[in-house]
C-alpha cells in the first residue's frame, strides 16, 4: 500500500488517471470551480496531512492551467502535506527562456518562481523546450525524455532506409540522438522567423533523396513549421514523411491543417497534452508509465538517474 497520493489539475485528467491506475491509487478528489467573475477556486475534498502530494497539472492554454496548479500547491501546503512535488507534463512558457530583445519578461523563470513561492518541494517535467529551465529553479527539477518511448513505437513502422530531419538547428543534438538510435541519416533544415508563428525554410542540409524521413522536435504549435519542413523534404526526394513529437500544443487551425496535408504521413506524440482520439494522422504514445515510475523513485527516495538515459 503506497503511503502517497495523486491528485491533478483539470488540464490532464485523463493522463492523471491513468497514472493512478499504474500506481493501484484512486485520484485524490478536489472541488475546481471558476466564479461568475473568472476567479479560481480549488479545495480537497480528502484529509492529506503528513502525506506525499503529487500534483499532475500540464499548463498548456497556459495562463489559467499554471495558476491552478498554483493554487492546488497552495492549498496542500496549507493543508499540511509533508511533501508536494508537482508534475508538470508540458511546461508552458518554456520557449520563454531568454531575453532575446528589449523590454521582454524571461517568463519561464517567473513561472519558476511562482511555483517556488507557492511551495513546490520538488518538480518533475518532461522535454523540458530549453534545458536551461532547470537552473531557473532553487528546488530539485527532474526533466524526464520521452524519447525511449516514441522511438519504441516509431520503430513498430519497419521501415528503411530513413533519416531524422531537425527543424532547426537548435534541435540538432535531440535529432542526432533519435538518428544514432534508430539508426538514419541526419538532416538539418535550415529556417528563419521573420516573425512570431511564422517559419521560411531557407536550405536543407543533407540529403533525403530516397528516404523515409522522420522530423523529430519538441513541441508542434501551429504546424506550420512541420508542413514546410515536411513540403521542403518531399520537393528534395524524400518518400514518406513522419513527425516524432512530445508535446502536441497544436493551437488554432494545426490538426485541421495537419489531417489535411498530403505531406506528411503520420506523427508521433506522447498525452502530456490531451487529444481526441479519432484523429487519423496522430499516434498518440502515453507517457503514463514514465511518470508513474518517476513518481514512485521520488516517493521512495530512490535514484531515478536510468529515467535520464536518453541514449536508452
Amino acid at each position: 500500500m503506497h503511503d502517497f497520493k495523486i491528485a491533478t489539475g483539470r488540464s490532464n485528467p485523463q493522463l492523471a488517471q491513468k497514472v493512478a491506475n499504474l500506481l493501484g491509487l484512486e485520484l485524490t478528489p478536489t472541488s475546481i470551480e471558476n466564479f461568475s467573475d473568472g476567479e479560481l477556486w480549488v479545495k480537497f475534498e480528502e484529509n492529506i496531512r503528513g502525506v506525499d502530494l503529487f500534483i499532475i497539472q500540464s499548463t498548456f492554454a497556459p495562463s489559467e492551467n499554471i495558476f491552478e496548479l498554483l493554487m492546488l500547491i497552495d492549498a496542500a501546503k496549507r493543508a499540511s502535506v509533508k511533501r508536494v512535488c508537482a508534475v508538470i507534463p508540458y511546461y508552458g512558457y518554456a520557449r520563454q527562456d531568454r531575453k532575446d530583445q528589449p523590454r521582454v519578461s524571461i517568463t519561464a523563470k517567473l513561472v519558476a518562481n511562482l511555483l517556488e513561492r507557492s511551495g513546490a518541494d520538488r518538480v518533475i517535467t518532461i522535454d523540458l523546450h530549453s534545458s536551461q529551465i532547470q537552473g531557473f529553479f532553487d528546488i530539485p527539477l527532474d526533466n524526464l525524455y520521452a524519447s525511449p518511448a516514441l522511438i519504441k513505437e516509431a520503430r513498430k513502422l519497419d521501415i528503411d532506409p530513413i533519416a531524422i530531419a531537425s527543424p532547426d538547428v537548435g534541435g540538432v543534438k535531440t535529432a542526432r540522438s533519435y538518428a544514432k538510435r534508430m539508426g538514419g541519416n541526419l538532416l538539418v533544415i535550415d529556417k528563419r522567423r521573420p516573425d512570431h508563428n511564422v517559419a521560411e525554410i531557407m536550405n536543407i542540409i543533407g540529403d533525403p533523396t530516397g528516404k523515409n524521413v522522420f522530423i523529430v522536435d519538441d513541441i508542434i504549435d501551429t504546424g506550420t513549421t512541420f508542413l514546410n519542413c515536411a513540403v521542403a523534404l518531399k520537393d528534395h526526394g524524400a518518400l514518406d514523411i513522419y513527425g516524432i513529437c512530445s508535446h502536441p500544443v497544436l493551437s488554432g487551425k494545426a490538426i485541421e491543417k495537419i489531417e489535411q496535408s498530403d505531406a506528411i504521413k503520420q506523427i508521433f506524440v506522447t498525452d502530456t497534452i490531451p487529444l481526441k482520439q479519432n484523429l487519423t494522422k496522430f499516434k498518440i504514445v502515453s507517457v503514463a508509465e514514465l511518470l508513474s515510475e518517476a513518481i514512485l523513485r521520488t516517493h521512495d527516495n530512490r535514484s531515478i538517474s536510468t529515467l535520464f538515459d536518453i541514449e536508452r
